[in-house]
């Protein structure tokens, strides 16, 4: 008799149960695993892509031609393979859109956000119908959203990190991830607060849940919604340090409140890993900092001569140069994280910035480049050539905040305490290009002299098939070739004789002729030897028949033209500048799939933005 009462006990049970709710569970915990799927076979996509490309560009630099190639310009059906590469670079990469006044898009961005923001919606909303038959059911999308978006908090944090795993798999380097970053982030904030106030206003019952876990709730998303304000690129760039501080404040509160709130419906488990990811990042840069700045930590007499030099090139530039810490080796074009407890308000506040320099694998001079190294280093004596291809030296444009105290120091003559991190970022492989084309607007020849050394380095070592560099640099005022003109100079000393170099150098400002001669707006100024240039003129630099000076902006779509219309095999343009100078690139490089299948170059474009990321 008991046995059958409780028999009919449970059947009685899984009667009431709502065959809805066993619905939506299954649902629930399915779609987030399902997401995954499909974003983690897009990363292997382009990890594959990544792969094969770079494959192909190390079997290119070891074929070395003796002579250039030659455009035929005749149309072959063999190149359309080639052709049809060019043309993907061109809509992907070169063609953008306009996304407000802030903003502009390549299209791969929009592809990728209207991919991404599709595949989440869709298994947010779809299979929505009770059984019925009551389509887009609330309790359906509901709790589903905000599983959906703590399963992409992982995300976020991992394309947040500078050592992150996604980068050394798809090979691109940390700071492209960071529009992605904020992309995900926005799309997921938009859908949690979906699943916030429909839970607030149309499932409001608060007596279903513990006292504490709507509140988290609220805590969490509050937070989120400050971050998503003080992270719009207006903000970031008027008070960047604000932004840097809310940054860290407000991850940690959304972290440990979604992590309790997710916890309590048995999906914290989407949560727990945002904070290893956070941490191993950390533990890596705390490891990297002590290794290389080990000296600094010994408090020997040695440490005072680790002190970096700063030099107030002009009143929004700063140069600051600073002993090579042991074991730190970069390539050309890479970045580093430069904390200064002198300067910052914070101990644990650091920057990127941009090497200009090389290190020593990249000296053109041999050995008597180290030993001019080291006796520059001894007496003191140095004037700055040199310290390019062995030193660490940072071009640092002057805003406000740290890099504003940083100019107060130079002024003062102090040199500060400076610990290092990195090197971060990929530098393009160009060993395999023919031709180089090296763009830069104002500091942005931190990256393109940097680069610029390399290849002649790698050149001259037969690394690379390079034949001929362009180097482009537009400056408001002929004083700023002073910031680069003896290391500019000496390394067109060095360059092999075999590799064509033009250096071509815009003074912008239509009011600053006094290191220009008095010629037309589009008339190169060649250097010859009846030159009289002024005391503050470069001359240095000038005394080469491959620099020119010209006054006025920059014809960027002629330049790179005529660079197209006379080269052929692969060619690289690689450009660090303002939104604008990045801009007129893509535009000028739109090239038709014709001009590759008449033997023209297959041209790669290279674009490291100013600003904030």
């Amino acid at each position: 008799m008991a046995l059958s009462s409780a028999l009919n006990a449970v059947l009685a049970s899984r009667a009431a149960v709502n065959p809805d709710k066993t619905i939506r569970k299954a649902r629930a915990s399915a779609y987030p695993h399902q997401l995954w799927w499909l974003i983690a076979s897009f990363i292997a996509f382009i990890a594959i892509f990544h792969f094969g490309s770079w494959a192909v560009e190390k079997y290119s630099a070891r074929q070395r031609s003796a002579q250039r190639p030659a455009s035929t310009h005749r149309a072959s059906w063999r190149r359309f393979p080639l052709a049809l590469v060019n043309a993907y670079r061109v809509v992907a990469f070169r063609w953008t859109v306009k996304v407000g006044q802030w903003r502009t898009l390549t299209f791969a961005e929009v592809f990728i956000t209207c991919a991404y923001i599709v595949a989440l919606y869709t298994w947010a909303f779809v299979n929505t119908t009770s059984l019925t038959g009551d389509k887009l059911n609330v309790s359906y999308w509901d709790n589903r959203a905000g599983v959906l978006g703590a399963s992409q908090l992982p995300l976020v944090v991992a394309l947040g990190t500078k050592n992150n795993a996604l980068s050394y798999i798809t090979g691109i380097s940390y700071d492209k991830l960071k529009y992605i970053h904020r992309m995900i982030a926005r799309t997921v904030f938009v859908l949690l607060w979906t699943h916030g106030i429909t839970r607030l206003v149309v499932l409001s019952d608060p007596g279903q849940y513990p006292g504490w876990f709507i509140p988290l709730g609220i805590i969490a998303m509050s937070a989120f919604t400050v971050l998503i304000l003080v992270s719009l690129r207006p903000v970031r760039e008027k008070v960047y340090e604000l932004f840097y501080y809310v940054h860290v404040l407000t991850v940690l509160i959304i972290l440990l409140a979604a992590y309790f709130h997710a916890a309590d419906m048995q999906f914290g488990f989407y949560l727990w890993p945002c904070f290893i990811i956070w941490g191993l990042d950390r533990a890596v840069r705390l490891v990297r900092l002590i290794y290389y700045n080990h000296l600094y930590f010994g408090f020997s007499a040695a440490s005072n001569r680790l002190d970096a030099s700063v030099e107030l090139l002009s009143p929004h530039l700063v140069r600051l140069r600073m002993q090579r810490p042991p074991h730190f080796r970069w390539t050309p074009g890479q970045e580093a994280y430069l904390a200064m407890p002198t300067v910052s308000k914070l101990i644990i506040e650091s920057h990127p910035f941009t090497i200009a320099s090389v290190d020593g694998r990249y000296a053109l001079a041999g050995t008597q480049q180290q030993d001019a190294e080291k006796n520059a280093s001894e007496t003191g004596s140095d004037d700055g050539t040199t310290s390019y291809w062995n030193e660490l030296v940072f071009l640092i444009h002057v805003r406000e905040g740290y890099t504003r105290r940083l100019a107060n120091s130079a002024t003062k003559g102090e040199r500060v305490k400076v610990l290092v991190d990195g090197p971060y970022g990929f530098s393009p492989n160009l060993d395999a290009d023919d031709a180089v084309i090296l763009i830069a607007g104002g500091s942005g020849v931190s990256y393109t002299l940097s680069t610029f050394l390399g290849v002649l380095s790698n050149v001259h070592k037969g690394k690379s098939k390079c034949r001929k560099v362009v180097f482009i640099w537009a400056i408001r005022e002929a004083s700023h070739m002073e910031w680069v003109d003896k290391t500019l100079a000496k390394a067109l000393e060095l360059a092999p004789s075999d590799l064509d170099v033009a250096v071509r150098i815009f003074v912008t400002a239509r009011n600053d002729r006094s290191n220009v001669p008095a010629l037309d707006d589009n008339e190169s100024v060649h250097s010859s030897e009846d030159t009289n240039p002024s005391k503050s003129r470069p001359s240095s630099l000038l005394n080469f028949p491959a620099v020119q000076v010209a006054q006025g902006r920059p014809d960027i779509p002629a330049l790179l033209g005529e660079e197209v219309a006379t080269n052929a095999g692969r060619m690289s343009v690689t450009v660090c500048g303002s939104h604008g100078i990045a801009q007129a690139c893509r535009k000028a490089l739109r090239i038709p799939m014709s001009v590759t299948l008449e033997g023209g170059p297959s041209v790669v474009l290279h674009v490291e933005s100013f600003g904030f990321a």
